[in-house]
């Protein structure tokens, strides 16, 4: 039987960077569905470039930045004692923005399908905007919030080669169970691997599955 330890942190990491990027991504995601100003196409193809750009690119220039000589992993190391290359919390800087565009493009498209017309006949009522958009536009995007859910958290369980290139393996704070699935493949410990893979395997299969059975049931009457 494998070590679940990386197993356990990758969960960690997942529900971290899941919840954090629903919070960031909110404002993100709105602000491109309803804006109209010349620098949308600009901010849409940064957040999407994780999407086409290899991991180790990404994770190599974040490796860059987060280092102790950079301005942010210099200022991290004076306020915690710690760096940010080769920790938990670079780990999860790291995944927010890999899995950025994960998060942020369902919540866009749910925002874009809604329009502003919700929030409109609400203010007609006397709502504030954010009152409208808490109370009318959230719970009429709820389908665009559990698929960016659970997109991020899938993706972020796979993650390899940006947290190996941000984190290393260290035990206990950065093997991921992506990185122990690999270094069981190296040391010919296909036994350990299967069963770490099998468990991926079976949980991102449910967690897809409870997405498209959510959806299927939330269908309004005569869809296809």
């Amino acid at each position: 039987m494998p070590d679940l330890g990386p197993l356990w942190l990758t969960l960690e990491l997942a529900l971290l960077v899941t919840g954090l990027l629903l919070l960031i991504g909110t404002p993100l995601a709105w602000w491109l569905a309803t804006s109209r100003v010349r620098l949308v196409p600009l901010v849409e193809a940064l957040t999407a470039l994780p999407l086409v750009l290899p991991p180790t690119v990404l994770g190599f220039y974040l490796l860059l930045a987060l280092n102790p000589t950079a301005p942010l992993g210099a200022f991290w190391l004076r306020l915690t004692g710690e760096t940010l290359t080769f920790s938990f919390a670079g780990l999860v800087i790291a995944s927010l923005l890999y899995s950025l565009p994960f998060t942020v493009q369902p919540l866009q498209a749910a925002f874009t399908a809604l329009g502003r017309s919700p929030a409109e006949a609400a203010a007609t009522l006397g709502a504030r905007p954010i009152d409208a958009f808490l109370t009318v536009t959230l719970p009429l995007a709820s389908r665009g919030y559990l698929t960016a859910a659970v997109l991020t958290f899938a993706h972020t369980l796979g993650e390899f080669g940006v947290v190996l290139m941000v984190g290393g393996n260290i035990p206990g704070q950065t093997r991921t169970v992506s990185i122990a699935i690999y270094e069981h493949v190296e040391r010919i410990d296909y036994g350990a691997a299967h069963v770490l893979s099998g468990i991926l395997l079976a949980l991102s299969f449910l967690i897809l599955l409870v997405l498209y059975s959510v959806n299927a049931r939330t269908r309004p009457d005569g869809a296809a």
